[in-house]
């Protein structure tokens, strides 16, 4: 029996590889989180930028807890089993009329890991909707094996590569994941999606949390993880720490040491090693 999701939503995440509308956080415990993220910015006199944006859990205790939150592991333990780690994470913010938009592409390309037993817990920290660049996904393409997909460095697409999938997408068929704050949906790994510019008076706020079973494997180099329920008898993931504080001045070390690791996975066979401001700003966000 499922902890969280209804039998109903099991069967359409394996039928369609997604699911949408999880009421996980209510209004304070989400504006509480918003909050927190945009005292840091303006302390720091920016918003977030290049790496971050990505592993985010290990520089903000706060981030931390919410890989752990009890609704959304439940969630993945009812879609892949109780041994759980948080591969990674990352924020996904489009500033006011930003021109910044998402080509439809599949998250596996790059990533290097073993299997597509991968599942993204997309949260909502702001609205998202089809005004200010919601996600849109292709229901059931999950189901097919990895697509090419072809590089275009395109200045304001949000990708690691500016990658698209090298074929046709009937755009008739997607389907816009609109969230309210405190709501997530969750998609496969394979499935085929992306998102449009924001064309709106007001920021989109989304944190992205991508979770795999502790069974699958990092194929391409060194990695890490964080484990958020269960065992890990596969031990191929180096573990990470709880950052106690803020920003822990050793946690910001080992959180550039990670970026520069997972950066040589994620642009593997291209001549970008690091996540360089140039480079990972803003393109280690996503949908």
């Amino acid at each position: 029996m499922p902890k969280f999701l209804t039998e109903a939503q099991v069967q359409q995440f394996k039928d369609l590889g997604y699911v949408s509308n999880l009421r996980v956080m209510d209004a304070k415990q989400t504006q509480a989180i918003r909050d927190l993220l945009e005292d840091f910015e303006k302390r720091q006199g920016s918003p977030l930028h290049g790496s971050q944006r990505h592993k985010t859990h290990l520089l903000f205790p706060w981030l931390n807890e919410l890989v752990r939150e009890t609704k959304i592991v439940d969630a993945i333990e009812d879609l892949y089993g109780h041994n759980i780690l948080c591969w990674t994470s990352n924020f996904f913010i489009k500033e006011a009329h930003d021109p910044g938009f998402v080509s439809w592409h599949q998250d596996s390309t790059y990533w290097g890991l073993s299997s597509p037993d991968v599942v993204t817990a997309w949260i909502a920290l702001s609205p998202s909707n089809k005004s200010n660049g919601a996600m849109a996904v292709i229901p059931g393409t999950h189901s097919m094996e990895q697509i090419p997909h072809r590089d275009t460095y395109s200045k304001n697409n949000l990708l690691t590569r500016g990658q698209e999938v090298a074929v046709e997408v009937d755009e008739g068929r997607g389907v816009t994941l609109e969230l309210e704050p405190g709501e997530m949906s969750l998609h496969h790994v394979r499935i085929i999606h992306g998102s449009p510019s924001n064309n709106s008076d007001a920021r989109r706020i989304g944190f992205a949390i991508r979770y795999i079973p502790t069974y699958v494997k990092q194929i391409e180099g060194d990695d890490s993880a964080t484990l958020v329920r269960g065992e890990d008898d596969f031990k191929t993931f180096a573990h990470e720490p709880r950052p106690s504080q803020e920003m822990e001045p050793a946690f910001v070390k080992l959180h550039q040491e990670i970026t520069d690791k997972s950066a040589k996975i994620l642009y593997k066979g291209t001549k970008v090693d690091s996540y360089d401001a140039s480079l990972a700003d803003p393109k280690v966000r996503s949908a």
